[in-house]
């Protein structure tokens, strides 16, 4: 289980595997959406009323309009650390510019579903993907921090990696919760850790009434960049990759009926959708309701599983719902 913060209001709350009881009845009415007036199956047209489609594999529509905070991975190193060591930053960036959330999903269903250890999944997507001999050299002994949960332990081996492929005395060291190792940072107790975008913009901001992060990497950088240089922090590069709340279908589904975005989703199905996701799903702006109004999406009926963890998937793969929350970069999500 993740141990660190997730997305549901704009300073995240932890995730939690909460029990399963049924908010609403699963989806049963509807056309089944892709059958043609011959009775084979097409592609459905706006306005269809679209029922749940199980399938084993699920794939994540696309937040084309932003509704989530850019959670994109970007290197968190102390300020010192990085004066004092030039070339620090700069290889860790040389990370950022190769790494993709399908790679991240495919490292993470390495140690999760295929028993990898996680250091060598780490040291394999260096060899695939960074010119170690490109890079800027440095020396003296760097920790990279990592959290107790497979994607972090992973990142934090591949900082360790390369910034011991440019001459840094480069070792992995697990630590706590977010406040332990910010203020492990701060204090160069560790000197680098592989955070996300938004939610360490917001941890560092510190008011939840004053929502500084947005769905724009570059917009919440420039929020982050005064509240680092506060805390005595840098951070480097944000990559593509991303872990944040997104909200998959069956692949099935998104054949059926022809939607790979949000938007798609919503001008195609105008009734028979269920969603799946954590209790406070209705009443977060980042769950029922930011659907709702950001992509104007109208549900037949709202299913109470867990934030992105094995009952709303396993709900999607049987055809209990039709969207479940999930998170970016699950492994669950390789194809």
């Amino acid at each position: 289980m993740r141990t660190r913060n997730r997305i549901l209001t704009p300073l995240a709350t932890s995730v939690l595997l909460l029990g399963l009881a049924a908010c609403g009845e699963s989806g049963s009415s509807g056309t089944g959406g892709g059958a043609d007036a011959d009775g084979s199956e097409g592609t459905a047209t706006a306005g269809e009323s679209c029922a749940p489609v199980p399938g084993d594999q699920l794939t994540v529509l696309e937040d084309d309009q932003q509704l989530q905070n850019a959670d994109n991975i970007i290197p968190a190193v102390n300020a010192a650390a990085a004066t004092a060591n030039p070339a620090l930053v700069p290889v860790l960036d040389a990370v950022s510019v190769e790494l993709t959330t399908d790679e991240l999903i495919q490292m993470n269903a390495a140690v999760d579903l295929q028993r990898q250890n996680p250091a060598d999944v780490a040291a394999s997507w260096i060899a695939e993907n960074v010119d170690t001999a490109t890079l800027e050299q440095g020396s003296g002994p760097i920790a990279v921090g990592g959290a107790n949960f497979t994607e972090s332990t992973i990142l934090a081996n591949i900082y360790a990696g390369v910034l011991s492929a440019a001459g840094f005395d480069a070792s992995v060291r697990e630590v706590g919760n977010r406040e332990l190792y910010l203020q492990a940072l701060r204090t160069g107790d560790i000197q680098v850790f592989p955070e996300y975008l938004a939610t360490v913009t917001e941890a560092l901001e510190g008011d939840e009434a004053n929502v500084v992060a947005s769905g724009d990497v570059q917009q919440t950088v420039e929020a982050l960049t005064p509240l680092a240089e506060g805390a005595g922090l840098v951070f480097g590069q944000p990559a593509e990759a991303a872990d944040q709340n997104a909200f998959a279908v069956t692949q099935a589904f998104a054949d059926e009926y022809g939607v790979t975005t949000l938007s798609e989703l919503a001008e195609v199905c105008s009734s028979g959708l269920v969603l799946g996701g954590p209790e406070e799903c209705p009443d977060r702006p980042f769950c029922q309701p930011g659907l709702e109004e950001t992509y104007a999406l109208e549900f037949e009926s709202f299913r109470e599983l867990d934030a992105g963890g094995p009952l709303t998937k396993a709900a999607l793969q049987q055809g209990e719902i039709s969207l479940g929350l999930v998170f970016s970069s699950d492994g669950a999500l390789a194809q």
